[in-house]
């Protein structure tokens, strides 16, 4: 008797930003945009993840997870968490305003832009795994589903390495963290990238964070991180100097 092959798992990405995403000389030094991919058998698990996170952090069940209503130990402990679970995959974009040339590119162009780095990676990892993957990005102020739209039929037409097979022909969802808490994943992971980049008000920052997430980062074979988990733009000799560090991540 034939066997039916098993069906590739489906891959879900829940995608959210850190820092402003304006390139001007008065904004911030970096825009982070971070993925946590969960296949569909692990969604459950997840779920499950952020019910232990509120229990470990005093928040009661149902509290919308935010990594800025967390103190320095909450953050810790999220990141240290969240890298310690089988079940995610992480794949982030770190732009570095200050090692880009002056442009023109409003908010909104900016965020897109950053967004075409980090639909790549999504689809190799899809494309890598023979599945279709899902994406659901955080909604943020002014950015409206029409533009995403635009934004991908506009990709569609242009030379890139978005291997668009591997990527829902829906094209990506929006949603508000408070009512798709697995957004709240994404949260962590790209507020505890931004951490290790951007100096607080203190002038620190904080490595930890970041390192504690580098077991999820996306390593395909042969495991270079800066060009598939953690995507550094530009990847330059100034930001090799500047940033040495993230190659051993």
């Amino acid at each position: 008797m034939n066997q039916v092959p098993a069906a590739p798992p489906q891959l879900h990405a829940f995608i959210d930003e850190a820092g402003v995403r304006a390139h001007t000389p008065k904004s911030g030094d970096h825009f982070v945009m971070s993925a946590v991919i969960v296949e569909n058998s692990n969604l459950g698990a997840a779920a499950q993840f952020l019910a232990d996170l509120r229990q470990a952090t005093g928040r009661g069940p149902g509290v919308h997870l935010h990594w800025q209503n967390f103190n320095h130990v909450d953050r810790v402990h999220a990141a240290q968490s969240l890298g310690a679970q089988p079940w995610a995959k992480i794949s982030t974009v770190v732009v570095c305003k200050r090692h880009l040339p002056q442009t023109t590119m409003n908010e909104d162009h900016f965020y897109l832009y950053t967004l075409r780095f980090l639909l790549e990676r999504l689809s190799w990892i899809a494309r890598d795994s023979n599945t279709v993957m899902t994406y659901t990005v955080a909604h943020i102020v002014r950015m409206q589903l029409s533009k995403l739209r635009q934004y991908e039929a506009a990709l569609k037409g242009q030379q890139t390495q978005i291997t668009w097979s591997a990527l829902d022909p829906k094209g990506g969802r929006m949603d508000q963290p408070k009512n798709l808490e697995l957004l709240s994943l994404a949260d962590i992971a790209a507020s505890a990238t931004f951490g290790a980049f951007n100096l607080d008000k203190h002038g620190n920052t904080e490595e930890r964070y970041l390192r504690s997430l580098a077991p999820r980062l996306y390593r395909r074979p042969p495991g270079i991180i800066t060009s598939y988990g953690m995507k550094m733009h530009p990847w330059v000799n100034s930001t090799k100097a500047a940033y040495p560090w993230v190659a051993t991540l």
